[in-house]
Parts: structure tokens; C-alpha cells; sequence
């Protein structure tokens, strides 16, 4: 990275790392090793390019602001100028690992799309708003347990690793942040449910409603699904979000 900082673009939410301690125990989180493909999204200034890179890892990265593409001078990394929510990440290697610390305001959109293609992933950790990441890993029958819990649940397994106060930021957020490890599972398991993202949508938009009044769901079939007739969206596993997503697929065939 060249020398003098960059002025932080509010459009981008850009709020740049910069606490040395906090990318040691993230690059030690990762753990990069020599001849893996790594992706950044949104790597700023570099602070964990640079040490992604002197692993020897194959490193690449994907920013929307091409001031910062341009300046970020790291031997041996390519830099893709592009929004990251429009980045086809089909094109990955398989076996591809993915990090970065993500804005806020796309978020939940990016890790909708990542989590289509988390088959092909080896692994992702992504530095996010701590509300985002305790929504992420939430239990249900929980408070922050709710649609984005539900949907990455299905195609990963989520361990929040250690929070990160707003002060390790250039400018310092109003909000603390968090590291989530996102691991693909083997078997998606809203595999042979296509009806799973609308399901779990009309569920947490009435989430306070019974299942009968959120879903439409009949006692007959409530009976069929194992599930009580008093319980709410959000006190079901996200087993059981596929489960009625199959019962229902089944009764229109």
C-alpha cells in the first residue's frame, strides 16, 4: 500500500482496520498456508492483504473503490475493481477460502449469495457488525434468532470467534464488530427443498403469529411435521424450516 491514508467514503461504509493486534489474531485465525486460494472482499488499505499474501497463499481481492484498487500495491495479488455484491463467484476454484470485513449496508445480501456457492468453499471469516454475527449464530427460540440465522444455518456452521471494539477502526464505528468462521456443510440441508427461501421469508415476516396463521399450516399437517400447533417460526430448528418446505413441495405434486 502506498504511503498516506485514504479518506474513508461514507457511501462505501468504509471503516478501515488498523489495530495491528486484532490482524495478528485474524490471520491466526485463518491460518493461511502456501498455494491456497484466498479471496478478500473489500481489503482497504491492505493491513491483511499483506500478511494473507506473505503466507504464500494465492491471494486476490475484490474493491469497489478504486482509489484504494489502485493503491494497494501487494506483490503478487490480483485486485478485481467491482462490487462485490455483482462478483461472479462461481469463477472461485473449488477449495477456495474467502475473508473480509464487510459493511453493513451489504451484508446480509452478500452472504445470501455466498452462501449459494458455499459448496465450493473451503471456509469463510468475515469481520461484521457484532449484532450481524450474534444474529448469524443465534439458537432458536432466542431473541436475535430470526431469517438470515436460518438461511446460512442450512449451509454452514457458524462459530463466532472473538469480538472486536469499534476503536481498532479508522473512523471508529458507533457499533462493536465480531469474526465469524462460516464452514460449509458436506450436504446443504435444504437440499431438495426449493421451496426453503420463500418458506423461511413468510415465517419471520409473522414471526409473533403461530405456525398455523404465519404459514397457512393445517393441524393435519402440523400432525404430519411432529410440530405443536402453539409454536412460532422462531422456535423452530432450521431442520424444521426444510422439513414443512418438503411437506409442502410434496402436497403440490
Amino acid at each position: 500500500m502506498r504511503s498516506g491514508l485514504h479518506r474513508p467514503r461514507r457511501r462505501f461504509g468504509q471503516h478501515f482496520l488498523h489495530d495491528p493486534a486484532v490482524v495478528r489474531r485474524l490471520v491466526e485465525a485463518i491460518a493461511p498456508v502456501p498455494g491456497e486460494f484466498i479471496l478478500e472482499i473489500g481489503p482497504g488499505e491492505g493491513v491483511l492483504t499483506q500478511p494473507l499474501a506473505a503466507s504464500g497463499a494465492h491471494v486476490e481481492a475484490v474493491e469497489i473503490d478504486r482509489d484504494l484498487a489502485a493503491a494497494l500495491d501487494v506483490p503478487g495479488v490480483t485486485v478485481h475493481v467491482a462490487d462485490a455484491l455483482k462478483f461472479d463467484f462461481a469463477r472461485l476454484p473449488a477449495g477456495a477460502r474467502v475473508v473480509g470485513n464487510l459493511p453493513y449496508n451489504i451484508s446480509t445480501p452478500l452472504l445470501f449469495r455466498l452462501a449459494e456457492q458455499g459448496s465450493r468453499l473451503r471456509d469463510l471469516h468475515f469481520m461484521l457488525q457484532r449484532e450481524v454475527v450474534e444474529r448469524m449464530v443465534a439458537a432458536p427460540s432466542t431473541p436475535d434468532y430470526g431469517r438470515l440465522s436460518v438461511m446460512l444455518q442450512v449451509r454452514f456452521r457458524l462459530e463466532m470467534l472473538f469480538g472486536v471494539a469499534s476503536g481498532a477502526f479508522r473512523p471508529s464505528p458507533k457499533v462493536a464488530s465480531a469474526v465469524v468462521r462460516m464452514l460449509p456443510r458436506a450436504e446443504p440441508l435444504d437440499r431438495g427443498a426449493p421451496g426453503f427461501p420463500d418458506v423461511v421469508r413468510r415465517a419471520f415476516s409473522a414471526r409473533r403469529k403461530t405456525l398455523r396463521n404465519a404459514l397457512g399450516l393445517s393441524e393435519e399437517a402440523l400432525g404430519a411435521l411432529g410440530l405443536e400447533a402453539r409454536l412460532r417460526p422462531e422456535n423452530l430448528a432450521p431442520e424444521d424450516f426444510v422439513r414443512v418446505a418438503r411437506h409442502a413441495l410434496s402436497n403440490r405434486c
